[in-house]
């Protein structure tokens, strides 16, 4: 048991369990019934601003290192650890585009699409506001060795954070299933790479497993404390809309702990009387890896308070394992079909009266090239969000006028063969390839002027 003196502990999110930990204690799963833990907070003993726009004065201070970050800015409302744990090399510098051209393409009404853009952290991904949240928890723990499984973004940016405190990191990758351009971030970065024969899903149990018998310290959304950190981009959305909340937040799906993360700072700062309504969340997973979208859409999966009906993810899991199933989609951070933070996600649904609906390969890599003609690249699983944005405003789930911010969760130079294969190979209508002409400067200018 926690002592009851402290800022924040640890909950098992399992009703019927509700154990609690002590912050100091590195955990991933309830050692008492295995489920997810969440970290809880006594708000009594925080000093948390009255309104959300008491955060930005501290944009008045950016040479204090933790006022600079966009995680640390609101660090009150991630008041896990002590300041001098914490760790940050400038994540959070990440703007809110709004973008009336790709929304007029969409049929929407000006003022209407946002695009916050993840990949100008310094990893190039949304993890690292998770990372510098979870490295913070591990140097206030002692840790010495962290590792993590990926598909990409979590190994570059477990990869930054661990070299930047000191700690040895090891990443385990599935054969063949990562981008490259996100593999080599670890590997310049130092990191220990392990290839397992196997997908993220094996690599996901097997990460746990080593992380359990060696004492190492695991960096994967499972942590509680990672999911703390990956609250502020919702913050920072409210803070760039004016401390407006949207009427919409849409993300792409994957391990799910991006919109866990989302329903857990909505309903925290309701809780605080910070914000006065809940904007709706849209969860778009790739149809090749469609876990969420069959258990919430087909099976009826729900919340409920927290008692989830178990049998329903067990039997959904036993035909996976009887298919030999192996999710497969080009937007390699999402292809995940067990993702960890089911549960959670479930919640954040819940909180947020949000749907769940599924995108095929087509639509994403289409609507990422509608996303770059229209100003921002971003990588194949940022694109699920815009082409799950399409669904929902053909289908008047979403109205045209209605305000929405769209997550895009990483850089476009994340995955560069996707971008440049949908061009060169002309697999859509946004298609822009090269044009081959002969050296001859008469020709050219005939070419441009055509």
């Amino acid at each position: 048991m926690p002592d009851k003196d402290n800022i924040a502990y640890q909950k098992c999110i399992n009703p019927a369990c509700g154990a609690e930990f002590d912050c100091g204690q590195t955990l991933f799963k309830c050692p008492d019934c295995g489920e997810l833990l969440d970290v809880v907070y006594n708000w009594d003993k925080i000093d948390v601003p009255d309104t959300l726009s008491g955060f930005g004065r501290r944009w008045a201070s950016r040479d204090n290192r933790l006022d600079f970050s966009g995680v640390w800015r609101f660090r009150e409302l991630l008041n896990f650890c002590p300041d001098q744990s914490k760790v940050s090399i400038g994540e959070g510098q990440t703007i809110l585009q709004q973008n009336d051209d790709l929304g007029k393409a969409l049929g929407m009404a000006d003022g209407s699409l946002y695009l916050q853009y993840e990949g100008l952290n310094p990893s190039g991904s949304f993890k690292d506001n998770g990372m510098t949240a979870a490295f913070s928890h591990a140097m206030m723990v002692g840790a010495k060795s962290s590792a993590c499984a990926s598909t990409g973004n979590t190994s570059a940016s477990m990869a930054l954070y661990a070299h930047s405190c000191g700690l040895k990191c090891t990443v385990f990758i599935g054969s063949g299933r990562i981008a490259f351009g996100k593999l080599s971030q670890a590997m310049d970065y130092g990191g220990h790479t392990i290839q397992i024969m196997g997908d993220f899903d094996d690599c996901m149990k097997q990460v746990q497993d080593v992380c359990s018998r060696l004492g190492i310290y695991l960096v994967n959304s499972l942590n509680p404390f990672r999911l703390e950190g990956q609250k502020t981009i919702m913050l920072r959305i409210i803070e760039q809309l004016g401390w407006q909340v949207p009427d919409w937040i849409v993300v792409p799906g994957g391990n799910l702990g991006n919109s866990s993360a989302f329903g857990k700072a909505f309903l925290e700062l309701k809780q605080l009387g910070l914000i006065d309504r809940i904007p709706k969340l849209a969860v778009i997973n790739a149809s090749g890896a469609s876990t969420l979208t069959d258990l919430v859409n087909d099976k009826q999966l729900r919340w409920n308070d927290g008692n989830v009906d178990q049998s329903i993810i067990d039997d959904y899991y036993a035909d996976l394992t009887a298919r030999n199933f192996s999710p497969h989609t080009c937007a390699s951070a999402i292809e995940i079909s067990r993702p960890v933070n089911l549960k959670k996600c479930l919640r954040a649904l819940d909180i947020c009266n949000g749907v769940v609906l599924a995108v095929t390969d087509e639509e994403i890599v289409d609507a990422k090239a509608q996303v770059g003609m229209h100003g921002l690249g971003c990588e194949p699983a940022s694109a699920a969000s815009i082409a799950g944005l399409k669904h929902l405003l053909a289908d008047g789930t979403i109205a045209a006028g209605e305000k929405v911010a769209c997550v895009l969760t990483g850089h476009a130079l994340k995955d560069p063969n996707v971008t440049v294969n949908y061009h060169k190979e002309k697999q859509g209508p946004f298609s822009n390839p090269p044009v081959e002409v002969a050296n001859d400067l008469e020709q050219i200018i005939k070419l441009i002027k055509a």
